[in-house]
């Protein structure tokens, strides 16, 4: 399933703010509740509660080829992790120095290990 992203600037202010987070060498992980998770949920036509997913890339990281790259790495990564966590969150990844030398399952391995310690990986309960 195609994820959904976050278009609104002043939750990815809350998400930085008020969100637990991850940094790990090649990304920033910041994950919050979402308060509109239920109000998503009846609009979804599914009836499925989803994350809701954003990349913060600033110009620090290099010109516009290099952060496009990065932000397709970046989505990349969390495509491969996403069947896997918890729903009904607002999830951002920013990335850190050195990411422009890594690949995708770099960072894929790197998100792995920064969901399991923000603890949002599903449980056999949470199924």
């Amino acid at each position: 399933m195609k994820y959904t992203t976050i278009k609104e600037h002043h939750l990815y202010n809350k998400t930085f703010q008020r969100g637990a987070r991850f940094t790990g060498r090649l990304v920033s992980v910041f994950v919050l509740r979402d308060l509109a998770a239920k109000r998503l949920r009846k609009e979804h036509p599914e009836k499925k509660y989803y994350n809701r997913f954003g990349v913060a890339v600033t110009k620090r990281v290099g010109g516009a080829v290099q952060r496009s790259r990065v932000k397709r790495i970046l989505r990349a990564g969390y495509r491969a992790v996403e069947p896997e966590l918890k729903t009904g969150y607002l999830v951002v990844i920013s990335p850190r120095d050195g990411i422009l030398d890594a690949k995708s399952t770099d960072v894929e391995r790197e998100l792995r290990r920064g969901f399991r310690k923000l603890e949002m990986f599903r449980t056999s309960e949470n199924l």
